[in-house]
């Protein structure tokens, strides 16, 4: 089980802000292809990940990262500075 998270305009297009979800992805894109087949919200939410970051416990990653061990991905837009 790991926990999502779903930050700024992800969450506002899945509508929640996490889950818990159950899965047998090994990397982060397998995750996401899982996740954008379960509904429409989802597809959408995910159908431009270059638009997405993505942290696996806490820490900047890549889609490629594995999740093995992994407790917790986090999905957001890039943050801009100012």
């Amino acid at each position: 089980m790991i926990d999502v998270l779903y930050f700024a305009w992800v969450r506002e297009r899945i509508g929640v802000p996490k889950e818990s979800v159950d899965t047998q992805a090994t990397s982060v894109t397998e995750l996401v292809a899982e996740l954008s087949a379960r509904e429409e919200r989802y597809a959408m939410a995910f159908s431009d990940i270059s638009a997405l970051r993505v942290a696996v416990d806490q820490e900047l990653s890549e889609f490629d990262a594995p999740l093995q061990g992994v407790r917790e991905v986090a999905f957001f837009p890039p943050m801009t500075g100012g």
